[in-house]
C-alpha cells in the first residue's frame, strides 16, 4: 500500500492544467478573509487589530486555476507588523509563489487613536477605518495606496445664517485616499482632515467639553463643498503626497439623504 506521502505525490494538480479558452483573468484569489495583524503607529508603538483581506493575482490564459490555499499560507507567514514598507515584499512573494505577473492585496482594519478631550483632558479611543492597498503592475512596478475614513462634525453655514436660534449640524465622513513618495502616517491624514472640519469628534466628552465642541462647530460652519476644498488645499501643500482623492459625505440631520462632494488630483499630471 502506498504511504500518505506517496499518494499525495501522485495526486493531480488540476489548477495547473492547461486551459484552452485562451482568456486571461485580471484578478483571481480570495476575498473577505479576516486575519490578525500588528500595525506600527506614529508614536513608535504597535497596535494589534484584525484586518479584512482581499488577495488577487492575474491568471495567464493558459492556466486553468490558481492555488487558493497559497494565499492563506502567505498571510499566515507574515506574523510581524504590517506597514507600508512590508506590503511590497508580501506582494512580491505572492506573485512569485503563484507564478503570476500582477498582484493585488487590500487590507481594511479599524485603527484607534487615543485622544484627549479639549477642556477636561479626559482620554478616550477614537476608531478610524483604514485600507492599505498594494498592487504589482504589469510593468513590475509596485504601487501603494492608503485610504482613511475620518468622522467629523459639519455645521451648515446656510442654516446658521437664516436661523435665529442655532443651526443644524451632522456627522460627516471624510475619506482621503493618497499615494505618496515618502512615509505618511495614518495619524498624519487624520490630523489634516480634523483640522479642516467644523469640529473633530471624540470618544468621550464631559460637559465642559461638550460646550466647547458645540460652540467650536457653530463658529466654524462648513458646507460639504468647503470640506473637500479645504482638505484638498492641505493635501496640495503636502509634498509627500503626489495623488489623492478626498470625499465628504454629510449625513444630513434635516433630510433623509446625504450631501456629497469629491475632488481628485494627480500632481504629476495636474500640477497646481
Amino acid at each position: 500500500m502506498n504511504s500518505p506521502s506517496a499518494r499525495a505525490a501522485i495526486m493531480p494538480d488540476v489548477q495547473s492544467s492547461e486551459d484552452r479558452r485562451h482568456l486571461a483573468i485580471d484578478k483571481v484569489g480570495i476575498k473577505s478573509i479576516r486575519h490578525p495583524v500588528k500595525v506600527a503607529d506614529r508614536t513608535g508603538g504597535i497596535q494589534h487589530t484584525v484586518a479584512m483581506f482581499n488577495m488577487y493575482v492575474g491568471l495567464p490564459h493558459n492556466f486553468k486555476g490558481t492555488h487558493m490555499s497559497r494565499f492563506v499560507e502567505i498571510l499566515n507567514g507574515h506574523e510581524t507588523e504590517i506597514s507600508v514598507e512590508s506590503f511590497e515584499p508580501m506582494l512580491r512573494e505572492m506573485i512569485h509563489r503563484l507564478e503570476a505577473k500582477t498582484g493585488h492585496i487590500e487590507m481594511t482594519f479599524p485603527y484607534f487613536i487615543n485622544k484627549s478631550a479639549p477642556v477636561s483632558g479626559v482620554k478616550s479611543l477614537m476608531d478610524y477605518e483604514v485600507t492599505f492597498t498594494g498592487e504589482i503592475l504589469p510593468s513590475g512596478e509596485c504601487e501603494f495606496t492608503m485610504k482613511v475614513v475620518v468622522p467629523v462634525t459639519s455645521l451648515c453655514p446656510c442654516s446658521k445664517k437664516i436661523s435665529e436660534r442655532g443651526a443644524h449640524n451632522q456627522r460627516s465622513h471624510v475619506t482621503v485616499t493618497v499615494k505618496t513618495t515618502d512615509l505618511v502616517w495614518i495619524e498624519d491624514v487624520v490630523d489634516m482632515v480634523e483640522a479642516q472640519a467644523s469640529c473633530e469628534l471624540f470618544g468621550l466628552l464631559k460637559r465642559p467639553d461638550e460646550k466647547f465642541v458645540t460652540e467650536r462647530a457653530y463658529d466654524n460652519p462648513k458646507f460639504v463643498e468647503d470640506m473637500v476644498r479645504d482638505v484638498a488645499g492641505v493635501l496640495n501643500a503636502e509634498k509627500r503626497i503626489y495623488s489623492y482623492i478626498v470625499e465628504s459625505e454629510n449625513f444630513e440631520s434635516i433630510h433623509n439623504h446625504s450631501a456629497y462632494a469629491l475632488i481628485e488630483r494627480d500632481k504629476h499630471t495636474d500640477p497646481v
